[in-house]
């Protein structure tokens, strides 16, 4: 097999078990699939935040198709102007986030994308502690569409930041402002989700991050396959197994994994640097 095949196995193979993971715990899994991209297939994190967005726009477009008909139209109905400014508060975040991006240093970046994913996995402890319940804060329509583009917006800048679809961050948003059933909650996500994904996209897509064609063929699709499997076992494993358990248990990976692979990047940054330097030196001297 060459490098292209052993690649593209690679890919299947980390994407099956994190998309497992994520449908286990009723995300797409794509905060634990950053630290894969950044330190597995050793890509800059720039590079592996835009591949981490096009993964996740496969797996949204697959977990529409499969949740679209065994939705409640009517409870979606009853909560679309919600759904409509969150869509609306995403799709200005994550253009303001892919262009910050581009602002920042790799090592900026890098260090912005360890803080958010290291929230997250204090997130999906917390989860793990005390599950959320539906609740809600009693609003009028129009403070609450204006409360949904506030959180979109901030949702839509994190979402192009790390590569993921914001799942996350949406269905306790969902859940705890809104007051929505979980069911519909997961729903609604990806439908909120899939035009900020697309948005941060173009985006980053103007910027350069998929001049390289062959890793759609070599990386994106393969994962996209990868994590819609695992997904799909996920969901049928998901009777077995204690979610809040699952949620605790992955909030501390993630935590780990997310500074150990960019403390890693961290140092190889440092010492291609002073590789570089020392010639310089000796220049000098």
């Amino acid at each position: 097999m060459n490098e292209k095949g052993k690649k593209s196995l690679l890919a299947v193979i980390t994407g099956a078990p994190i998309g497992c993971l994520g449908g286990l715990i009723g995300l797409g899994g794509a905060e634990f699939r950053l630290p894969v991209l950044v330190g597995l297939f050793k890509y800059p994190t720039r590079q592996a935040v835009a591949f981490n967005l096009a993964v996740s726009l496969v797996t949204l477009i697959s977990s529409l198709i499969m949740r679209l008909p065994q939705a409640s139209l009517p409870a979606l109905t009853a909560i679309l102007p919600v759904i409509v400014s969150f869509i609306a508060g995403g799709m200005v975040g994550a253009y303001t986030g892919a262009n910050y991006s581009k602002r920042l240093s790799e090592r900026t970046l890098e260090k912005v994308i360890l803080i958010l994913l290291v929230s997250i996995g204090i997130l999906l402890i917390a989860e793990g502690i005390s599950p959320l319940v539906a609740s809600g804060i009693p609003m009028s329509l129009p403070v609450a569409v204006l409360v949904g583009i506030a959180f979109g917006t901030g949702i839509g800048i994190v979402s192009s930041l790390l590569g993921v679809a914001g799942g996350e961050l949406i269905i306790p948003t969902l859940l705890l402002v809104f007051g929505v059933d979980i069911k519909i909650a997961g729903t609604a996500s990806v439908l909120i989700s899939l035009p900020t994904v697309v948005i941060g996209m173009i985006r980053h897509g103007s910027n350069g991050a998929y001049a390289e064609k062959k890793e759609w063929k070599e990386l994106v699709v393969p994962m996209g396959i990868g994590s819609i499997i695992g997904s799909f076992i996920g969901g049928i494993l998901i009777s077995y197994v204690s979610s809040s358990l699952l949620k605790l248990v992955l909030g501390f990976i993630l935590i780990l994994s997310a500074i150990k692979m960019f403390t890693k990047a961290l140092k190889t940054a440092r010492a291609g640097k002073a590789v570089i330097a020392s010639p310089a030196r000796q220049r000098k001297l």
